[in-house]
């Protein structure tokens, strides 16, 4: 009888085997539930600035930008639609000056900037709200740290030196359009452009180009601003056809005139 009451004594004090379940889902209900009372505040005013900023792009796009690509991004004969280009891709545009177009050309100059930056940010929001597309890259891809410059380099001179030039130095194109050159431009612009491909550009995107190939070859266009032209005079950088042109007209120039300065004096 002894034995049979220890046993059904513990049988009473045996935990039910739900009972760990349902402490476990009570502990994550209630973390859950305190989360979400802290991030409601920061969630809510996050959403409230991100509103406010997209209806300051709108504001501005309307008046700036709609004559051209329409009210509704859907563009016009005198502009292409904007829907999908992303928020890079207003950053980039507006940001270097070529857009709003002053004139009807073969290729978008780049022109002093129009906007703030915060302008250029709430623009930039807006296109992105009405249909997703590129972002503003992330900044630990425009510092170059832990960047390794053989490898952009060999990425520029594979998918960019044909128009670019070796250096970066830019070159003409056809009807008119040309490959801008590439000092001084900020890394942010230049990751946008191979994000967006603009004008004549092609498009590299991460699957042609990783972000972090995107950095080293930045990396690389910074370094080829800074790094000293071992060949002495770099004549722009523009190549042997420059450099041709430059002993053909002075070099030839000089030995046309020396030899005149000997046969002068022989006389």
């Amino acid at each position: 009888m002894k034995n049979q009451s220890n046993v059904a004594a513990r049988k009473r004090g045996r935990r039910h085997p739900l009972a760990t379940v349902a402490l476990l889902a009570l502990g994550l209900l209630g973390t859950g539930g305190v989360y979400a009372l802290a991030t409601i505040p920061a969630t809510a005013e996050t959403t409230a600035t991100n509103a406010a900023l997209v209806e300051e792009g709108e504001k501005l796009f309307v008046a700036n930008c709609a004559t051209c690509h329409g009210f509704n991004l859907e563009g016009t004969t005198e502009g292409p639609s904007l829907i999908g280009v992303g928020a890079a891709s207003v950053d980039f545009q507006v940001g270097t000056g070529r857009m709003p177009l002053a004139q009807s050309a073969p290729q978008a100059p780049i022109k002093p900037v129009q906007f703030t930056q915060e302008q250029i940010n709430a623009m930039a929001a807006y296109v992105a709200s009405v249909a997703p597309g590129p972002a503003i890259p992330d900044e630990r891809y425009l510092t170059g740290e832990g960047a390794d410059l053989a490898r952009g380099g060999e990425i520029f001179r594979t998918n960019c030196a044909m128009c670019h030039n070796v250096a970066g130095a830019g070159g003409a194109l056809t009807e008119g359009k040309y490959a801008p050159p590439l000092g001084g431009v900020s890394a942010a612009h230049i990751y946008e452009a191979m994000l967006t491909g603009p004008q004549n550009m092609p498009v590299f995107n991460d699957a042609n180009i990783s972000p972090e190939d995107k950095a080293n070859v930045i990396a690389y266009l910074k370094y080829l601003e800074t790094a000293p032209s071992v060949g002495g005079l770099s004549l722009g950088s523009l190549g042997p056809v420059a450099e041709g042109l430059f002993i053909w007209i002075f070099g030839l120039g000089a030995v046309v005139a020396i030899t005149i300065w000997l046969t002068a004096k022989s006389n």
